[in-house]
């Protein structure tokens, strides 16, 4: 059984007056113990609701979360709220986007740290704040005893967001959920976080959730790519295939837009027409349809089911596919 195996999950907004909205529609995927899967797409996709309701950590009211999401044996959609505090942070841990937002302004870094230790592991204070200091050595912060007395608005980008790793890895959860860790980061900063997450991955196990828009962030941590799109898994394939043949045209087109270096320059540069909102409904068709380049008539009318490619673990929704190439 895998260690996190997410099935048919939707997600449904409702505000009094106003049509009910569906940010997840029927996601499943699953993560095996020391595996690092992505949930990629661009903004408005549904990767953050997704990663909010397996946490259940949206609020309880305004929105209905349906599905099954089992860690383990378990259904963390049927815990009781009491009984999923004490799995997140022991558990499954998560590393939120923005680290200055999600740091609390008013208390020091070290008792924010040694917080989890003490919730989830009865600590002591001093003892906690001895692994707190440790914890923050290990994932690179510099002189980790000054910043155990320092405040969020003291730190640097690079240092919230390895402080926020600390917090997330602190009772070596077996699952770790990463929601685009590297946004508004500098791209040296970037890979040293990277580079964090996957040696930490690799020395201890820890199955990892990467959400992101960056394809570059997929080509160089994630095993198996779930792309999203309106709420919806539209292609699933193995790191290496979905980089060499893109089927969905909507993959194909994130992975053209992305500059290269061995093009001529002064070219113009690739782009997926419209925006994420010119959609249609899934029950009348595929919602990309009003932005794709291959739509038909049949990808109109009609509900495009996600079924099983030839590739390993590999899924696509979609009529008309991009033609894999023919061996010469």
């Amino acid at each position: 059984m895998p260690l996190l195996d997410v099935r048919d999950l939707s997600v449904v907004f409702q505000r009094e007056g106003a049509e009910p909205f569906t940010a997840v529609d029927g996601v499943s995927f699953t993560v095996e113990a020391g595996q690092t899967v992505g949930l990629v797409g661009e903004s408005g996709c549904g990767k953050s609701v997704t990663s909010l309701a397996i946490m259940g950590l949206l609020p309880r009211r305004g929105n209905r979360v349906t599905g099954e999401v089992f860690f383990e044996e378990t259904d963390l959609l049927t815990l009781r709220p009491q009984d999923l505090r004490d799995r997140r942070g022991r558990d499954i841990g998560m590393i939120f986007q923005d680290p200055l937002s999600s740091l609390n302004p008013v208390i020091p870094l070290g008792l924010q740290v040694a917080e989890v230790l003490e919730r989830h592991q009865g600590k002591s204070r001093a003892a906690a704040l001895r692994q707190a200091r440790e914890l923050l050595d290990a994932v690179g912060i510099p002189d980790p005893d000054r910043r155990l007395r320092e405040f969020a608005h003291q730190l640097s980008g690079g240092m919230r967001q390895r402080a926020l790793i600390a917090i997330a890895l602190a009772c070596k959860p077996r699952l770790l959920i990463a929601d685009e860790p590297t946004t508004a980061l500098d791209v040296t900063i970037q890979a040293q976080i990277l580079t964090l997450l996957k040696d930490l991955v690799e020395q201890s196990g820890t199955a990892l959730v990467m959400i992101t828009h960056d394809l570059g962030v997929v080509a160089g941590l994630c095993d198996t790519v779930n792309v999203l799109y309106a709420g919806k898994v539209v292609e699933r394939a193995e790191r290496h295939d979905l980089f060499a043949e893109p089927r969905h045209p909507y993959t194909h087109g994130l992975l053209q837009s992305v500059p290269r270096l061995d093009v001529d320059r002064g070219g113009r540069l690739h782009q997926i027409r419209g925006s994420v909102s010119d959609n249609i409904p899934w029950p009348e068709g595929c919602a990309f349809a009003p932005r794709c380049d291959r739509v038909i008539d049949d990808c109109i009318g009609e509900t495009v089911p996600l079924t099983p490619t030839r590739r390993r673990d590999g899924a696509l929704r979609c009529t008309n596919p991009v033609p894999q190439e023919v061996p010469a």
